[in-house]
């Protein structure tokens, strides 16, 4: 991590052969634990899974659209893009809300729900399969789209320079660790090389905007 930053301030038949589906039980004891906490000042790191983990974050012209909507969110509600990656089935966020009262959920949900409603449009147009594979019967009569997996998925409050640092590489390392590229650098889908390039805060055209960190959130 360079040391200027911190002084300065798939295919669809993949997809429909996943069989991997997390009990009713699971989700419920896992929504029981979700308990958000903001606190002034605070940085969060978010994460987020698409549902039941597909990879389906392997479209360009999809995560494209996310990056769309994380900016719009963040412009909405005041929030600071840190730091991100796109994994193909889930999502690292590191943000700093400039209000005082920040509503995660809300925050979440302005990302999610553009991204959500596009996808199933995409899908509906083409008569794709994975339209059904995504389709959930919630009760008799009653079905829904889901391209995210259900609740506001994880998060944890970071404040001091140290956890903020370990968060950024953390999120940047997520695709070497995988074997999806041999340098962070190298990821097109993450704030890496706003970070890691020869000219700092630049990055590829077409991702979310990532803005630099005020003094006063490290100290």
């Amino acid at each position: 991590m360079r040391g200027q930053f911190w002084g300065a301030t798939g295919s669809a038949s993949a997809l429909l052969q996943t069989k991997n589906k997390p009990s009713l039980r699971s989700v419920v004891q896992h929504r029981k634990r979700v308990h958000h906490v903001h606190d002034a000042g605070h940085l969060h790191e978010l994460t987020f899974s698409c549902y039941q983990r597909l990879p389906l974050l392997t479209n360009d012209a999809w995560r494209t659209h996310l990056a769309q909507s994380i900016d719009e969110a963040n412009q909405e509600l005041d929030v600071r893009l840190v730091a991100f990656v796109f994994m193909p089935e889930h999502v690292h966020l590191l943000i700093e809300p400039s209000q005082h009262e920040y509503d995660i959920s809300r925050h979440l949900a302005r990302i999610k729900q553009p991204l959500s409603k596009k996808v199933k449009a995409s899908l509906v147009a083409a008569s794709n399969p994975l339209l059904d594979r995504l389709t959930v019967r919630e009760r008799p009569g009653k079905s829904c789209f889901r391209f995210w997996q259900e609740g506001s998925g994880f998060d944890r409050n970071l404040f001091t320079p140290e956890a903020i640092r370990a968060s950024i590489d953390y999120i940047h390392r997520n695709p070497v660790v995988r074997g999806l590229c041999q340098r962070a650098i190298d990821w097109r889908w993450s704030s890496a090389r706003f970070y890691l390039a020869e000219t700092l805060f630049q990055q590829y055209d077409g991702l979310p905007k990532v803005q630099r960190i005020r003094v006063d959130s490290l100290q």
